[in-house]
């Protein structure tokens, strides 16, 4: 039985998880502090802290880091969406004023990240310089544009997609290196429910940030488990769904090891066909446990919503 202190800390999880929900869906309206905690059903003094110890970020910092990685994203995927529309959008007073804190984040500013060879291809890391600071650098990926595209020919199968909507039940991580630990809880919640027992229950990645243009450590991902029937949840396990639409779908039989690489080359697939990524969030669907796989292989679709 959870101690009062762990009960706590899950209504603590629950509340966060909420917050971040709404504000992912309104970075483009005026996110108050007042706002935010009366959706998460807080004071506001008592939020601010309660964000901070869950997230490691003070909630200013997280809406500003948000919406900087929200102009990134559509200076990749939107080249016809101008700067001045942006600062505008994301709440800027001024193209100056985005592009100080862009430069902030990423070290160079909003054109030249848009101009930047190859952008849509690379992938943006901090490193630290021989003087402490971070400076941001542009890795080609692991594969040349040729190498990918001839990978994905030989490992998947694409298809165009119309998807209903999937119900599901969700542990949030912050950073890669949790998603483990939130798929165990997320196990050991579903068990005793016998939600397993159905042939078409699946596992589902959902990635809320792009490892393009946020660090991995604050790359939030959810955990789901998809549901066939409304069920119960409170504390850390919540409610979400993926809304019905229209979805690039990679099929594919792979490594642990090539995640990566399936991802790159398909966001590859999807330029060279002239494709448009949606403003939601790609995620994945597994149809095996890898560790029964006769060669330690993950069979995974892979869902990139477009428009």
């Amino acid at each position: 039985m959870a101690s009062l202190a762990q009960k706590v800390q899950i209504t603590y999880i629950s509340s966060v998880n909420k917050a971040l929900q709404f504000m992912d869906k309104n970075l483009d309206t005026n996110l108050s502090l007042e706002t935010i905690s009366k959706v998460a059903c807080f004071s506001p003094f008592h939020f601010h802290r309660i964000f901070k110890a869950i997230t490691n970020e003070t909630l200013n910092s997280y809406i500003k880091r948000k919406r900087i990685e929200k102009v990134a994203s559509v200076l990749i995927h939107k080249p016809e969406i101008s700067i001045t529309e942006l600062s505008l959008q994301y709440g800027f007073n001024s193209n100056s004023s985005l592009t100080r804190a862009f430069k902030k984040y990423y070290h160079i500013s909003p054109s030249e990240f848009r101009n930047k060879k190859h952008s849509r291809f690379s992938k943006i890391s901090k490193i630290e310089s021989k003087n402490g600071q971070e400076r941001v650098v542009f890795e080609e990926y692991i594969c040349s544009i040729n190498n990918l595209k001839n990978w994905i020919e030989m490992n998947a199968k694409i298809e165009i997609k119309e998807i209903a909507s999937l119900e599901l039940a969700y542990v949030t991580s912050i950073g890669q290196q949790g998603i483990t630990t939130a798929y165990d809880t997320l196990v050991k919640w579903a068990n005793p429910l016998d939600l397993f027992k159905y042939p078409d229950t699946k596992m589902v990645t959902i990635y809320h940030d792009s490892f393009k243009t946020t660090k991995p450590e604050k790359v939030r991902i959810s955990a789901c488990i998809t549901l066939r029937t409304p069920v119960k949840v409170s504390g850390n396990i919540g409610r979400t769904s993926i809304e019905k639409g229209k979805f690039i779908v990679g099929s594919f039989t792979i490594n642990l090891s090539e995640f990566e690489k399936s991802w790159n080359s398909l966001f590859v697939w999807m330029v060279e066909n002239g494709y448009k990524k949606a403003d939601r969030d790609p995620f994945e669907i597994y149809h095996n446990d890898y560790r029964i796989h006769p060669e330690k292989k993950c069979i995974v679709d892979y869902f990139i919503p477009i428009l």
